[in-house]
């Protein structure tokens, strides 16, 4: 597989996540506040995001998986990781990489409200337009993005390209096997 086209290169992620952690750190200004990243995807947006927040703050971890290999969700949604601290009355901020038909994450937010945070909020480097999905409401949106396949700073394709440091479409017309090219770091021609 190849790289398509970088649609938001790192410098424009690093300023959005910038912009984000202004805003966390105005909203939460004088409180407690756990930051909780879903893995595997989110964990590279949750470390750039908490070093832009400027205040001191807890992260914990959650899998989900609702993929299972492939580009296009099952729609089965199972916690392969919970939580390792209790969230009741705390301030609770939820770090994706990406929201897309949202049907995880709506399964995540009423398990995670059952369990009684102060607040519940959502911060989101990539929200999918063109999908439809359930309503909630997302506190702190990065990119906007069309409906397409993408890779990169976290993102993966069968558990490859998280790495890449920028958004990148994946080429899947490519004929060109994914031993035919270093770790997905070149564009398609």
């Amino acid at each position: 597989m190849k790289v398509a086209r970088i649609l938001i290169s790192a410098e424009e992620i690093q300023a959005k996540l910038a912009e984000m952690g202004e805003a966390i750190t105005r909203d939460y200004q004088g409180t407690d506040l756990l930051m909780i990243g879903i893995l595997k995807g989110a964990f590279v947006v949750l470390a750039d995001l908490a070093r832009h927040v400027r205040l001191p703050v807890e992260t914990d971890f959650m899998a989900v998986s609702s993929y299972h290999g492939g580009t296009h969700s099952s729609g089965l949604v199972r916690i392969l990781k919970d939580l390792d601290q209790e969230i009741e009355g705390r301030n609770v901020l939820i770090v994706e990489d990406i929201i897309d038909t949202g049907h995880t994450l709506k399964y995540l937010l009423r398990t995670l409200a059952v369990r009684k945070p102060a607040t519940l909020s959502l911060a989101s480097l990539l929200i999918k337009d063109d999908v439809e999905r359930p309503h909630f409401d997302i506190q702190y949106e990065g990119f906007h993005i069309p409906n397409e396949f993408v890779i990169g700073y976290g993102l993966d394709y069968d558990e490859k390209y998280r790495n890449l440091p920028y958004i990148g479409v994946m080429d899947t017309d490519s004929t060109t096997s994914p031993t035919d090219v270093q770790d997905g770091f070149k564009l398609a021609d």
